[in-house]
């Protein structure tokens, strides 16, 4: 059946007009590219790109664009994109498509949200999922997934595990080539790279109507070591071979707990807690005849989150939500440095971080016309941070951070939305304390408790233009006004001068998005979506260190993806493929410049549904062999314009894999 057909089947693909602010497409929208979960389901959602949220402190801060049943998920250690993937497709009724604001809908601080409506199915289900992965060299990465969901008349349980091990597509075999100052090869390499990334997680959850309202409970539990062997071999040149080590491991530990309750046909009521428990370590030791360096650190964290929410619609076209969040970290590292067998003392390696921080909030949405919304809002934050150990520092800041978004829909096809914002960047706990990539690659990093927050006055342009009743294109433009830029700094001390975090002054960014969803019937083929985003990025600021203008550092000047699905019901399967084109950070080190740089990456995937409870997968990972180049610019001193680099660059390529995946759901 084309998809134009199926349209006229299931009817019209908006229950209200893109004026009332929501879109809903239901589950047989979806089904001629035959998805297995509710992350597939979104990947061919017209006009929406999945935003997984910010690995940042407190809860409002770190929301993704993706509602479950109208509501977040109270958890921050669970990926969205995660959650999405254990919820089978077969469990969705619709999904819900939000643009611009929409009464008794929490946006997060997003324009366009999507809300996953769950099947109200009862009995239990259980889903297990093995994927092995063999890699050109015959190295072998597997894992299995096992979630379980069961809904009575009042009470749903959940639970899922999934235990692996895989391989770093970021390394790989290659080369390495060392040229002096003047661009002569001092020393050449074979390099050998084997990174090896595990993962074992359990959750589980309770949601039960508890004193007139819905209770959510969420564990997890998760341990996440990782270890790097690097080995260079000395193909020219005088140098010995080097052997480095690496090794981490997060661990972290949640409880959460969210709450619903009406309290009228107009007001609810929302409650999160929220416990987080961390221990991190690392370890790298280097070692080559006549050298050696070590490095250690050990890391504990803690973070306890409350955050209540009132959301009033006195009217149908105004809806308010106001309340408060409450946020205590604690953080404590400790550090070690030995180079040749000489204990080195770096700035930040032993210290103790507590952070006590509150922000309320008020949001006003106001349906001024059908037309037209405006959303209005101001949130104040307010923080205590305290550093005591190598170093000894305590500060209060305050933010106020206004916020407007206007949408106008002058009819059916097209949607313009205008937002202006000023946001505040949230520190990193991780950037004042010593800390460091691999030995062998880039040194130790030390740590700078007097960061200040980034701020940035924001301002942005969409404008959404449907066409072909599921066709949609977007175009955005963003604009940000930056102070107190984060970047990298130096700090010198009686030790030598370390590379840091640090404020660098203003500065500003901008950034041009497009993004296409396009059914393929028309260009004849039935029942295929071709879905694609890219973005453009200008940064300005100025080095800390040249005094001259320079992009931001790990800053992407572009990103860009193409996915394509097409369902083949007859043979009962879909195929597609996945292309990322190739990107380039660069970061302006005080005494370095580095660039990595990763070429185009293509997948290409079959999967197979013999029933609806069972799926086989078979894809082409890496198909294009693409490579990674890591470029240090290094100099023998703080950068000038005059001065000129040594070079030091190598060209690893993973390879390709094969992929091969079998899913059966139980129940």
């Amino acid at each position: 059946m084309a998809l134009a057909g199926l349209l006229t089947a299931v009817g019209p693909l908006t229950e209200a007009p893109i004026p009332q602010g929501v879109a809903t497409y239901p589950a047989a929208f979806f089904a001629p590219s035959q998805p297995n979960t509710a992350f597939d389901m979104l990947r061919l959602l017209p006009g929406f790109t999945l935003d997984t949220g910010t690995a940042v402190r407190g809860f409002g801060g770190a929301a993704g664009n993706v509602l479950i049943d109208g509501a977040r998920p109270a958890v921050k250690d669970d990926a969205l994109d995660a959650i999405l993937q254990r919820i089978p497709a077969s469990s969705v009724e619709r999904i819900e498509f939000i643009r611009g604001g929409a009464g008794g809908i929490d946006m997060q601080g997003k324009t366009v949200l999507a809300n996953i409506v769950k099947r109200q199915d009862r009995g239990a289900k259980l889903t297990v999922a093995a994927s092995v992965t063999r890699w050109y060299d015959a190295r072998v990465g597997r894992d299995v997934r096992v979630d379980f969901s069961q809904q009575t008349a009042q009470t749903r349980y959940e639970a899922s595990f999934v235990a692996g091990h895989w391989l770093d597509d970021t390394v790989g075999n290659g080369t390495r080539v060392e040229r002096a100052a003047a661009g002569v090869v001092t020393n050449a390499y074979r390099e050998r790279n084997v990174g090896i990334p595990r993962s074992y997680k359990a959750t589980g959850a309770v949601e039960t109507s508890v004193l007139g309202g819905k209770a959510r409970l969420n564990l997890s539990l998760s341990s996440s070591p990782y270890t790097l062997m690097q080995d260079d071999h000395p193909s020219s040149g005088a140098a010995p071979d080097t052997i480095d080590r690496y090794a981490q491991n997060q661990r972290i530990a949640e409880i959460g707990l969210q709450y619903d309750r009406r309290l009228s046909a107009r007001a609810k009521i929302e409650t999160v807690l929220l416990q987080q428990f961390g221990r991190y370590s690392q370890n790298d030791d280097f070692s080559a005849p006549g050298d050696s360096a070590q490095f250690d650190l050990r890391k504990r964290t803690s973070e306890s989150i409350w955050r209540e929410t009132l959301m009033f619609d006195p009217v149908a076209s105004l809806s308010f939500k106001t309340g408060i969040e409450g946020d205590y970290n604690r953080l404590k590292d400790k550090t070690a440095y030995v180079d040749r067998g000489a204990v080195i003392a770096v700035p930040a390696a032993n210290v103790r971080v507590s952070e006590l921080r509150g922000e309320a909030f008020f949001t006003a949405v106001w349906r001024v016309a059908p037309t037209v919304s405006l959303e209005s809002g101001l949130r104040f934050e307010a923080s205590r941070i305290a550093a005591t150990g190598d170093v000894d520092s305590r500060r209060t800041l305050s933010y106020a951070k206004p916020r407007a978004v206007l949408t106008w829909s002058p009819n059916s096809a097209d949607q313009v939305r205008l937002r202006v914002e000023r946001e505040i960047g949230q520190l990193n706990f991780d950037d004042f304390a010593a800390g460091q990539a691999v030995l062998a690659n880039s040194g130790v990093h030390v740590g700078n408790p007097n960061l200040m927050p980034q701020k940035a006055w924001v301002f942005e342009g969409a404008f959404e233009h449907k066409f072909w009743r599921s066709a949609d294109a977007t175009v955005t433009l963003r604009h940000y006004s930056l102070r107190d830029v984060v970047d990298r700094a130096p700090i010198f001390t009686a030790n030598g001068a370390f590379d840091a975090p640090g404020n660098i002054g203003g500065g500003s960014r901008d950034e041009v998005g497009f993004a296409l969803t396009l059914p393929t019937d028309r260009v004849g083929l039935a029942r295929g979506v071709l879905t694609g985003q890219t973005i453009w990025r200008w940064s300005s600021v100025t080095d800390p260190t040249t005094g001259l203008n320079r992009s931001i550092s790990g800053l992407h000047p572009a990103d860009a993806e193409i996915h394509f699905t097409q369902g083949l019901p007859s043979l009962k399967a879909s195929w597609g493929f996945d292309i990322y084109d190739q990107w380039r950070e660069t970061s302006s080190r005080f005494n370095e410049i580095d660039t990595n740089q990763k070429k185009v990456f293509v997948s290409a995937f079959i999967d197979y549904k013999p029933r609806a409870d069972l799926s086989l997968r078979v894809e082409l990972e890496d198909a294009t062999a693409r490579a990674y180049n890591y470029s240090r610019q290094i100099f023998s001193g703080p950068r000038t314009a005059a001065s000129v680099p040594a070079t030091d660059i190598r060209t690893l390529r993973p390879g390709r894999g094969v992929y091969l995946r079998i899913r059966k759901t139980f129940g």
